[in-house]
């Protein structure tokens, strides 16, 4: 086998043994780290790359909306609002090539990755 497909192996395995918490950290893992790359290749003049982690985040993005329940909190439809405005900013970011709106994504992401990992600790912790 090759090490990429070890590699994929083990990320597929690693995310159907993980809780639903964990896997909603690591996706917004994955998505400050494209945030951060495409911000590096923007800012570095390099369209494509840009291009591939924008799309990718915003692939990311769409995920995260599609399975957010926005009725079972109160706070569902303003996080489906900013979701909605992230992809609207990542798409124009994308066209534009635009480093101030990934730097504001990020302003907006990172927070939140941080907030749901923090969740995520103090479930995990809790006893069932």
């Amino acid at each position: 086998m090759s090490a990429a497909s070890l590699r994929a192996r083990y990320l597929g395995d690693a995310v159907a043994t993980s809780s639903p918490q964990q896997v909603l950290v690591m996706l917004y893992d994955r998505l400050a780290l494209d945030l951060e790359r495409a911000q590096k290749a923007a800012a570095a003049g390099e369209r494509e790359s840009a291009s591939d982690q924008l799309l990718h985040a915003q692939d990311i993005v769409l995920e995260l909306l599609s399975s957010l329940q926005v009725d079972a909190w109160e706070g569902g439809p303003r996080l489906a609002a900013l979701y909605n405005w992230l992809i609207s900013e990542l798409v124009q970011a994308n066209i534009k090539l635009d480093t101030n709106r990934i730097s504001a994504c990020r302003q907006v992401v990172e927070p939140l990755r941080d907030a749901w990992r923090q969740a995520a600790a103090s479930l995990a912790g809790s006893p069932s």
